[in-house]
């Protein structure tokens, strides 16, 4: 039994590496796609034991839904990509509310909402189907965004069918704007379709462990030093960036970026600042970076982790000095991984800056880090061709997907290069003497070679045709001396979907109950005569 398994799994890591479409599904039972629920007024538990295994639900365990009280209970999450409803437009789901567990004369239905989690008020271009629920009883309910009556909270709105900036699911039990407490449980969420999946960047391709003690590498990092026209650098800063290791330097493992209070003469002009600004001599085109840091304390302050266009046209800039420079900011776009501004202590923001919104730019999100300024933290941008996604030790906080991608939104197609930076304002605390950005380490991945296993190279006992099919499928075997086949048909998360004993004629079954199957890959394992075999199937 052990090498069937093996086999199982070797195949499912083979399904889960091909194409570039995820499912969207959630047993509660640990084999779900989705790890982003989360609970809006109201306390949730993914893992909690079903208290009523009957009728069409008995598995283990189920998500609890415990409004205590909120006026705008729900539970949600968000997927990476947006749904394509035109071509896949149903959300279903198991429910069951217990009569003894409501309150209030709240109207018994339950509602799915359909969002763009990127904007900052989610809510107001949202689409909504709303169904009625009996007590007591699991019951399995569809949500169909192309032929169920809708409600779209801006009348203006397209059709939900023909939209194209949905990434979030709400489900919300009897409704808002009431206090009422409510208990229920969820299971088998499914989505009948598929999202686009992310690029996997899992290849490291550059980084500085900033290892031992003394200067910092300089075949990875320039000290960019040059002042621009006029003296001074941009947004009034009011320091020096030097190229001497007083102001960049690795010490016990930790690159430090430190900002001084000193009197400090470099091209003809004094300041009473110095710090440091980090070119990396590195640039990409999509990827993932990661940089752990500890970040500098006080008002005046403002550290910083952000790229540039390596095409920017800006002197003294070492891309420039290459002889990259072509083009000016923000033409050559400005991505924002992490800035701190001391005045407003542990609120860390990410933005980007294009042609069609900078300097002040609308474009941007950040979260509240207890401890930003005493306590490491990953900051993390994964680039995608469609999308920029900003997180804090994995803790998403802002998406940047322009609807259209074109010149003015979406510079970001064209290598970049990372910039390490601490900034000293007008208003620095005037008793500020020194502070530093600690960074532990900069990586950045791409995506590398497939390092999915091999499918096994055996004669197969199994043909089916056709592959890809709709909704019917032959089934043909040879070498085989029973009269039946076990079938079991799995998705490509490794989830098991049905089961069936199918009875042979000549060697020979013809399957077609299998309408069910939503387009996409699938894994059908054939168990016959003491033998296993998997062949991998799509179904259009």
């Amino acid at each position: 039994m052990k090498v069937k398994l093996l086999g199982l799994l070797l195949w499912i890591c083979t399904l889960q590496s091909i194409g570039q479409t995820a499912f969207v599904q959630d047993d509660f039972e640990g084999n779900g796609t989705i790890n982003s629920w989360y609970g809006d007024d109201c306390n949730i538990d993914i893992a909690f034991a079903n208290p009523k295994q009957e009728g069409i639900n008995t598995s283990s365990t189920v998500l609890k839904y415990h409004d205590v009280g909120g006026q705008y209970a729900n539970v949600r999450f968000d997927v990476s990509n947006n749904f394509n409803l035109e071509t896949n437009h149903t959300f279903s789901f198991k429910i069951y509310v217990p009569s003894d567990g409501m309150s209030g004369n709240q109207t018994n239905q339950v509602s799915v909402k359909l969002q763009d989690g990127t904007i900052g008020a989610p809510w107001s271009t949202q689409s909504e189907i709303i169904k009625p629920i009996t007590l007591d009883a699991w019951q399995e309910l569809s949500f169909d965004f192309m032929n169920d009556p809708f409600i779209n909270i801006d009348p203006t709105s397209d059709v939900p069918s023909q939209r194209a900036d949905f990434n979030r699911v709400l489900i919300q039990v009897n409704g808002e704007n009431n206090t009422d407490p409510l208990l229920a449980y969820i299971d088998d969420f499914s989505y009948d379709g598929s999202i686009a999946a992310d690029p996997v960047y899992d290849q490291l391709v550059w980084s500085d462990e900033f290892d031992g003690n003394g200067d910092i590498d300089q075949g990875k990092w320039f000290r960019q030093y040059q002042l621009p026209i006029g003296g001074g650098w941009y947004n009034g800063e009011v320091q020096h960036y030097t190229n001497r290791p007083d102001n960049s330097y690795i010490e016990n493992g930790v690159l430090k970026i430190v900002a001084k209070k000193e009197n400090f003469t470099d091209q003809g002009v004094t300041k009473n600042y110095t710090s440091a600004r980090l070119n990396s001599k590195f640039a990409f085109t999509y990827g993932k970076v990661e940089v752990r840091a500890k970040l500098p304390s006080g008002a005046g302050t403002w550290p910083a982790i952000w790229m540039l266009g390596k095409n920017i046209n800006e002197d003294g800039a070492y891309w420039d000095n290459e002889g990259y420079g072509t083009t000016p900011w923000p033409a050559c776009g400005e991505i924002d991984i992490m800035e701190h501004w001391g005045d407003n202590q542990n609120y860390v923001q990410s933005a980007t800056h294009t042609p069609s919104s900078y300097g002040g730019t609308i474009n941007h999100g950040g979260q509240m880090i207890a401890t930003a300024s005493s306590q490491f933290h990953i900051y993390t941008l994964l680039w995608t061709p469609e999308k920029l996604v900003f997180s804090v030790d994995d803790i998403v906080h802002y998406t940047y997907q322009p609807g259209s991608r074109n010149a003015d939104t979406w510079p970001f197609d064209l290598a970049q290069y990372l910039i390490l930076n601490v900034a000293v304002q007008a208003h620095i605390d005037p008793n500020f003497q020194e502070g530093a950005m600690e960074i532990d380490y900069v990586r950045i991945y791409q995506a590398g070679t497939s390092t999915t296993i091999a499918e096994p190279q055996m004669e197969s006992c199994v043909h089916v045709y056709p592959n890809p099919f709709r909704d019917e499928m032959n089934i043909v075997l040879k070498d085989v001396t029973t009269n039946q086949v076990e079938l079991r048909i799995f998705n490509a998360n490794g989830i098991l979907l049905r089961s069936y004993t199918k009875g042979l004629f000549n060697k020979r079954v013809r399957l077609d109950d299998i309408g069910f199957l939503t387009r996409g890959i699938y894994l059908f394992q054939f168990e016959f005569d003491d033998k296993v075999e998997c062949l991998k199937v799509i179904k259009e």
